[in-house]
């Protein structure tokens, strides 16, 4: 454990040196940022690469999953962008500490949602959730424990808010290998 809060201490610090960092233009000391807005950057920051990702492939390729190579049992493409949006979804609930507002569905998100466009607007509500959770961040209470939103055990706001940043990165570089197959250049790597 004493690892693991090392770890996140060192993850939101250099997150708050990235934040903070000055700039050229930068005539007056940047105003100190709170923790909760430090991740807030952190998660606008991936709203930002993730949302026009999930909007870049067309809706006839929202169903494709690679198959050449290492692939078996893969999500597919609008499966992966319900999954990280009904993560958001759950991770800003245990936050806030409160049931999630919305049908989360399975592991991949509410089998409901079929068209590109019904995924994007449920995408995008979950980042609008989630920054609500985040600002209500409170510097006290961040390693205080909570009820883990997936059931059993504890865990605490900072970590819930630190992983629904990893979580979400760690399935854009999916989107991103699923982009690039169909011959698309990720929004975020274009000139």
């Amino acid at each position: 454990m004493p690892f693991a809060r090392l770890a996140l201490a060192a993850l939101l610090a250099g997150t708050l040196a990235h934040a903070q960092a000055p700039t050229p233009a930068a005539a007056a000391p940047a105003k100190a940022l709170s923790a909760g807005e430090v991740l807030d950057r952190q998660l606008a920051r991936l709203e930002r690469e993730f949302v026009p990702a999930a909007e870049a492939l067309d809706e006839a390729h929202y169903g494709f999953a690679p198959t050449a190579g290492e692939f078996k049992g893969v999500k597919t493409f609008a499966r992966q962008v319900r999954h990280v949006a009904s993560a958001n979804f759950q991770f800003a609930a245990g936050i806030l500490g409160e049931k999630a507002p919305v049908d989360l569905g399975g592991d991949d998100g509410p089998e409901a949602l079929k068209t590109k466009a019904e995924i994007v607007t449920y995408l995008k509500a979950s980042f609008a959730y989630a920054h609500k959770a985040f600002a209500s961040l409170k510097a006290e209470a961040l390693a205080e424990p909570i009820p883990s939103p997936w059931g059993s055990g504890t865990t605490t706001r900072l970590a819930l808010a630190v992983h629904t940043v990893d979580h979400g990165y760690d399935h854009y570089g999916q989107l991103v290998v699923y982009l690039r197959l169909n011959g698309i250049i990720p929004p975020a790597s274009r000139q």
